[in-house]
Order: C-alpha cells, then structure tokens, then sequence
C-alpha cells in the first residue's frame, strides 16, 4: 500500500512540475529552441525525485506520462487564456 501511494506521489508531482513548463511553452513556436528545453526541462527534477524516492527505473513510463499530462494541460491553460483575453 504504502508503495502505491508513493508512484501515485511521484506521478502527480511530476505532472504538477510540468504544467508550468507547457503553459511557458505555448508562447513559443513549434520546434525552436525554447520550445525543445521547456519540454526537457522537468526531466532532471522528476529524475531526482524518483531517485530519492528510490524507485527504479521501471517507473520511468509512469513518470513520463505524468509529465507529458502535465504539458499538455498548461498548454491548454495557456490557449484558454489567451482565447479568454481576446472575447474580453
């Protein structure tokens, strides 16, 4: 139990790290730079965080899904506010 409570930590937290990075990304056009770190950045901290969590590397999918979830919802937050800013 007490297992399963920590992957469903780390997987929350590292969609709670991304959200951030996909909503900075909108901003930015497809494929240049910008847009490539703001994606890779989270990686390193939600590398660390399941490191000191001390789960392996089999985790990785579950992790990355979290991420990935994470981007797309800033970037949809990011679009919301913008379509929200022009009907204003």
């Amino acid at each position: 139990m007490q297992g399963s409570i920590l992957i469903i930590w780390l997987v929350v937290q590292s969609l709670i790290i991304s959200i951030p990075f996909g909503y900075i990304r909108q901003n930015y056009s497809k494929y240049s730079f910008m847009w490539f770190l703001l994606i890779h950045l989270p990686i390193p901290f939600i590398m660390y965080l399941r490191i000191k969590a001390g789960l392996s590397w089999h985790f990785i999918p579950l992790t990355l899904g979290g991420s990935v979830a994470g981007q797309i919802i800033g970037g949809a937050l990011s679009r919301r506010r913008k379509q929200n800013d022009k009907t204003s």
